[in-house]
């Protein structure tokens, strides 16, 4: 299984693409803390679609790369990390 990949590989477009999601779903400092612990252990995540449910919000991704945020209550597809 591949391991995610930390903010700083991540290809400069899809961070932007990713910066701009944490301020449309106005995720909280503490939330992307905890999110920031989590990305740090290089968790291994599925070759297709994946989600890491944190409670009021999941990071959603294909393979190594995160994708988007959504909020609670929004539908994630793929395989529950």
């Amino acid at each position: 299984m591949p391991q995610l990949e930390r903010w700083d590989s991540l290809p400069k477009r899809l961070r932007q693409r990713l910066i701009e999601r944490m301020r449309e779903r106005a995720i909280s400092i503490s939330d992307l803390n905890r999110l920031r612990l989590w990305v740090e252990t290089r968790p291994e995540v599925p070759d297709g679609d994946g989600y890491k449910d944190f409670g009021s919000f999941q990071i959603c991704g294909c393979g190594s790369y995160p994708k988007t945020f959504l909020v609670r209550g929004q539908a994630a597809k793929g395989e529950a990390l």
